[in-house]
């Protein structure tokens, strides 16, 4: 009895295993492949790099660098990946009715995008507040708004009024208020080298338009 009991644990335990490796083998591949990246775009832009990083006097050859290229190409269809989503379907996909007419405020929102002029990062902050009308949306779909459009080459005025927009015109509520504060690496690493600048951008509608209603905004936001 206790021979067929080891017998059958046995066999149990190593079909389980059997499974679990499966899994892990299905894990591996769809990791290989991330759905922003495509293998035919990877090698063309690789193969890009690896002329430029010649062009630069480097050896593209050389063990440190065989995989830069691939490296760089993979890297760019991660931090542009937001050419193929749309915000306002993310919005729509947790979108409720609430009648709740006070304001709303995400703050401290972390982003990172690349600077369309140089092709450097610029990153820091969004604060993001509205005042629903009917439509209220699930408090993670804002973060994700705020990444996809930073997800492509950018400029921070541009980006600050198309969050804005994408909120406004999904959720349609009394106002939208959208707070940007950013600092960019072609101001810290080139040009004017100012290490400690702060670039700040703000956009507004409805009844963010009122002074008072900013000024709460912005005390909500940065407490004294």
């Amino acid at each position: 009895m206790c021979l067929w009991v080891i017998q059958k644990f046995n066999a149990n335990f190593a079909t389980f295993l059997i499974y679990i490796l499966k899994k892990i083998k299905r894990m591996q591949q769809v990791q290989s492949h991330t759905p922003y990246t495509n293998p035919l775009t990877t090698k063309e832009i690789a193969g890009h790099y690896k002329e430029i990083l010649a062009i630069l006097g480097e050896n593209p050859n050389r063990e440190g660098l065989l995989k830069t290229p691939e490296r760089v190409a993979k890297s760019l269809q991660y931090l542009l990946q937001g050419y193929e989503q749309e915000p306002e379907e993310i919005l729509r996909s947790a979108m409720f009715t609430e009648d709740y007419r006070q304001m709303v405020i995400v703050k401290d929102i972390d982003f990172y995008s690349l600077c369309e002029h140089h092709l450097l990062p610029f990153f820091g902050k969004v604060h993001i507040g509205y005042i629903p009308e009917k439509k209220i949306t699930g408090l993670s779909k804002i973060p994700r708004v705020v990444d996809i459009f930073a997800r492509r080459l950018q400029v921070q005025e541009r980006l600050t009024t198309q969050i804005k927009n994408c909120i406004q015109n999904t959720l349609e509520p009394m106002g939208v208020m959208v707070i940007i504060e950013a600092q960019h690496l072609c101001m810290q690493m080139r040009g004017v080298q100012k290490q400690h600048s702060i670039t700040t951008t703000s956009d507004f509608t409805g009844v963010f338009r009122a002074a008072k209603t900013r000024e709460e905004f912005m005390n909500l936001i940065h407490p004294k």
